[in-house]
This record gives C-alpha cells, sequence and structure tokens, in this order.
C-alpha cells in the first residue's frame, strides 16, 4: 500500500465523520418526525451506508485499482476501529451518554442496523474496486 492511498484513505474516513453528521441531522429533522426512531434508524442506516459508498468511491476511485483485496480489507478495517473509537470516545466523553445507550445501536435483535454500516465502512474500498473493475470493463 502506497503512502499516497494510506493518506487519501485516511482522509476519506475524516470526510465520513461530516457526512454521517449531515445524515442524522437529516434523520432528525426530517423524516423521523414522521416515522418514529427506529424506522428513521434503518432508513438512515441504509442513507449513510450509500453515502459511505458514494463518497469512498470518489475519494478512492482512481487509486484502488492496483491495490489488493487485502490491502483494501485493512483500511476498511482501520475505518472500523477509527469509527468505533470515534463513537465511544465521542459519544461518552464529549456527549455524555451512556455505554448502555451507545451499545444499543449493536443490538440487531431490536431492529438496530448499525452493525450493517460498520459491515459497508469495512468492505467500501473493496467494493470500490469492484466498481471501477466493472466500469472499465466497458472502455
Amino acid at each position: 500500500m502506497t503512502q499516497e492511498l494510506l493518506i487519501r484513505a485516511l482522509l476519506t474516513w475524516v470526510l465520513i465523520i461530516p457526512v454521517a453528521i449531515l445524515n442524522g441531522a437529516i434523520r432528525n429533522l426530517i423524516y423521523q418526525p414522521h416515522v418514529g426512531p427506529l424506522l428513521a434508524h434503518q432508513i438512515s442506516s441504509f442513507t449513510g451506508s450509500a453515502a459511505i459508498i458514494t463518497l469512498t468511491y470518489f475519494m478512492l476511485k482512481d487509486y484502488v485499482v492496483n491495490v489488493s483485496v487485502g490491502q483494501l480489507l485493512l483500511i476498511g478495517l482501520l475505518w472500523v476501529g477509527l469509527t468505533i473509537i470515534f463513537e465511544f470516545g465521542f459519544g461518552h466523553f464529549v456527549m455524555k451518554q451512556p455505554w448502555e445507550k451507545l451499545l444499543a445501536d449493536y443490538n440487531i435483535f431490536k431492529g438496530r442496523l448499525w452493525v450493517m454500516v460498520l459491515l459497508v465502512t469495512f468492505l467500501a474500498p473493496v467494493l470500490v474496486k469492484k466498481i471501477q473493475e466493472f466500469l472499465t470493463s466497458f472502455s
């Protein structure tokens, strides 16, 4: 993995933060009052996942073609680790959320889909590589 790709990958992860905050704000302000908190969480899990893939595509599409799937999975693992550290660090120590509330988003048996967002985050670099390979097969 090149230094340029690593820097670009870290920048991409940093940009995911405001995208996620915007996704949450849209959820809370626009559709949660109409559909309730659980369905709003589920919808925003899908829109957030789509946003992560889209952002990753535009940031990394020119960098992933000649990179191995293993290296791209390492980038995804780094992103998931940074996301969890940020989520619990910021959520607990800055937003003063109790650990129980933060962990509740991991309960898929209660309809929480945060684990899916983390899975998409993990796989996003590989998905972008596959999308790029597919698109370039037409040229």
